[in-house]
């Protein structure tokens, strides 16, 4: 059982296993979860992020032993919402292919902590009826020190500049770009800024958590491996003070006094915990004889629907890779889905754009939205030596795909960083059809 010290950072490799660690020895109760009294007088609490009768497999719940009960705060009170909203109903949905240059980096004193800074971009479904997904840019340059939780949903987090240290319940996890962060619901974290300013995208996932993708054909091996996944073991601030707990719920904010740091779980053991993973240890699938795959065989994580096959929301990258298929168009092709895709940009140039799509970048190609390489791209494609393998290099683009259309927020298209000119770059594709020439 791992035991550390209140500053040790340290993580448990893993996903979805049932974790039990402790920053004090002894602190977790033997033999039963609610004993009595607990050691070190100590609270136990329980946190389920499933229903209680979900299949051992899904289930999802921690033990807490803190010093304080959560319950222990003032009458939660609404505030301000900022740039969040949950209104996607106040425009109609446009068809059109939508793209974003990056949110411009704080050049000030730093005036915005982390949830002052999510801006919502598009959304659908209910967090009322824990269904469907809301999609965030955040620009931050201020330390959080207050803390804030979310009952509506669970956060996919994907920093693209500037790394994050984030503080939680079950620990400490700090994050670089190319790592993720997923914070389960109800779970209350404070985000610190290492670099001073940071800058990426937020999945806010209303439905069923996140999970693993089952591997079918594959086999035992490929794609995100579990034991890559990284959880914080037990830490915990024992401060008295002044603080603010702030809550997302119903698509609102909320604030709620503290006399205390609600940090203060001493242990924990379950598998309702935060964890991160690194995007660079993505074993690639690919082909190699012939067509381009689906997007689907570069699948982090999935959240499944009540439609068996179909997801709420899958987490998709686009890595590193080598490209050898022969007498193939090797970029993605011209496609039009029923599911909708946000993409963003971490790092590096995508390869099935020429420019335009820049890191910190978003696009949003709804459902039947044509769309597909530029011009210029299926120009260098179309004339590639495909004898020859290719290496995609020095690159990682991501894309939040959905089974339910995602609407812009009037916010995200009044935004000055919307590119006016985006179908331009299909315009410019030639015509080459000649019916005299086979």
């Amino acid at each position: 059982m791992p035991t550390t010290s209140p500053h040790e950072r340290a993580y448990q490799s893993g996903f979805a296993s049932e974790w039990a660690t402790e920053a004090l020895p002894g602190a977790l109760p033997v033999g039963r979860n609610s004993p009595q009294v607990c050691p070190y007088g100590l609270y136990a609490e329980q946190i389920s992020g499933t229903a209680f009768t979900a299949p051992r497999a899904h289930n999802r719940r921690t033990w807490f032993y803190r010093i304080r009960p959560g319950a222990a705060h003032t009458p939660f009170e609404r505030i301000d919402n900022g740039r969040l909203s949950t209104d996607y109903d106040t425009l109609a949905t446009t068809p059109n292919q939508l793209r974003w240059d990056p949110l411009a980096l704080p050049a000030g004193p730093g005036q915005t902590d982390f949830v002052d800074g999510l801006i919502t971009m598009a959304g659908n479904g209910d967090p009322h009826t824990q269904s469907g997904a809301a999609v965030h840019q955040y620009v931050a340059d201020r330390d959080m020190t207050r803390f804030f939780y979310d009952a509506d949903g669970e956060l996919l987090i994907v920093p693209q500049h500037g790394r994050l240290r984030i503080a939680t319940e079950c620990g400490l996890i700090e994050a670089e770009p190319q790592e993720i962060v997923v914070i389960p619901r109800g779970i209350r974290f404070r985000v610190e800024l290492p670099d001073g300013v940071a800058r990426g995208y937020v999945c806010e996932n209303y439905g069923a958590p996140f999970q693993l993708p089952d591997l079918g054909v594959i086999g035992s091996n490929g794609l995100a491996n579990p034991r890559d996944f990284q959880t914080p073991v037990a830490w915990y601030e024992d401060i008295d003070g002044d603080f603010d707990l702030i809550a997302k719920f119903g698509g609102n904010l909320w604030r709620a006094r503290l006399d205390h740091s609600p940090l203060d779980v001493v242990a924990w053991h379950g598998n309702h915990a935060p964890y991160k993973y690194d995007l660079r240890r993505f074993n690639t699938i690919g082909s190699i004889s012939y067509d381009h795959p689906d997007p689907s065989i570069f699948l982090v994580l999935q959240s499944p629907s009540d439609t068996p096959g179909v997801d709420t929301i899958d987490f998709v990258i686009f890595p590193p890779r080598w490209l050898a298929a022969e007498n193939t168009f090797r970029p993605p092709w011209f496609h039009r889905n029923i599911a909708s895709e946000f993409m963003g940009l971490i790092h590096g140039a995508y390869d099935a754009k020429a420019d335009g799509f820049q890191p910190g970048g978003a696009s949003l190609h709804n459902c039947m939205s044509g769309h597909g390489p530029d011009a210029a791209t299926v120009d260098k494609a179309s004339q590639a030596d495909t004898t020859r393998p290719h290496k995609v290099g020095d690159t990682m683009a991501f894309m939040f795909e959905t089974r339910h259309v995602l609407r812009p927020t009037s916010a995200a298209l009044a935004s000055s960083t919307l590119q006016a000119n985006y179908h331009q770059c299909w315009l410019d594709v030639p015509k080459h059809f000649n019916p005299a020439k086979p």
